[in-house]
């Protein structure tokens, strides 16, 4: 047509062939994830045993201390423990009914084993996150490259990821502890980072014009205007590590998701409430006992 305009009638034959060209060469990045896991499978393959190994003999090591306490012992160290930190009774009390009711229950042997992946991913993540959380509040740049990869980590579904831990490590309770720690360790990160970043620049300045170095700075003077932060991040951690419970029992950890797993496979609604009551104390247990004590001592739970 004069004047160079194009009829409709042109344009639209060429999207249908570009769409169609778009939908027939597909890009294969399926297939080059499932190649670069393989090629770990074939030149780690002894690596990714003896990290398995080392860590389910930590894990089963953790279990083997809790369970080697008579529970009524365990029962009141775990109450005495709570009553130290947070001061309140009606805590304690609630603490000793929980734990008797679960031993009551007959689910004592897989609340240790719950606990103690609960307490190893917990102690992995802080180790991990909060020194980074420090690094990435003193370094802007570094923040910025890490916080795709931790957002990625918070929204990409676990079952995603936890299809490459369970073809590298095996069944067991070590993909399943990878897997929690994935999903867990970005709280510790974010909220060390935000309590770091939240310290008054006023206070700083007084450090820095008394001669602090950066180590006292960052001992003295950031980390307990930011412990409040720190742990609630560490809170956070635990119950985003208890909440893995069931899915790592799919790929074989032990521990109360186990007759979770089972009773959702038979239909048994009273296994699923016992299992799944027991989880719960345990998960309202360990967030009223690591919650920051209050400012004013004394008082209900």
């Amino acid at each position: 047509m004069p004047g160079g305009i194009r009829r409709p009638g042109c344009l639209f034959p060429c999207m249908r062939t570009f769409t169609t060209m778009l939908i027939d060469q597909k890009i294969p990045l399926g297939q080059y994830i499932a190649g670069f896991v393989e090629w770990l499978t074939q030149h780690g393959a002894n690596t990714f045993d003896a990290i398995a190994v080392s860590l389910e003999t930590m894990i089963h090591g953790v279990t083997f201390a809790l369970t080697w306490f008579n529970p009524l012992v365990l029962i009141g160290l775990i109450a005495l423990l709570a009553h130290l930190i947070q001061r309140k009774w009606g805590l304690t009390a609630f603490v000793i009914a929980s734990f008797l009711l679960i031993l009551n229950l007959g689910y004592w042997q897989e609340t240790m084993e719950t606990l103690a992946q609960v307490l190893f991913a917990t102690l992995v993540c802080v180790l991990i996150g909060v020194p980074l959380g420090i690094v990435a509040a003193h370094k802007p740049m570094f923040y910025t490259m890490m916080r795709p990869v931790l957002d990625l980590m918070q929204t990409v579904p676990t079952f995603v990821y936890l299809i490459p831990t369970l073809t590298l490590f095996g069944l067991g309770v070590v993909p399943g502890l990878i897997s929690t720690v994935v999903f867990a360790i970005a709280a510790p990160i974010r909220l060390t980072y935000l309590g770091i970043r939240d310290v008054p620049q006023e206070l700083m300045d007084a450090g820095k014009a008394f001669g602090c170095s950066r180590r006292q700075l960052l001992s003295r003077i950031e980390l307990p205007h930011a412990m409040p932060s720190i742990a609630a991040g560490i809170t956070q951690c635990i119950m985003l590590s208890l909440s893995m419970v069931v899915i790592a029992a799919l790929v074989g950890a032990d521990g109360l998701g186990k007759p979770v797993v089972n009773a959702l496979n038979t239909a048994d609604i009273a296994l699923g409430f016992e299992a799944g009551l027991a989880i719960v104390l345990l998960a309202i247990m360990l967030d009223r006992i690591c919650k920051q004590p209050d400012a004013k001592v004394g008082g209900d739970a």
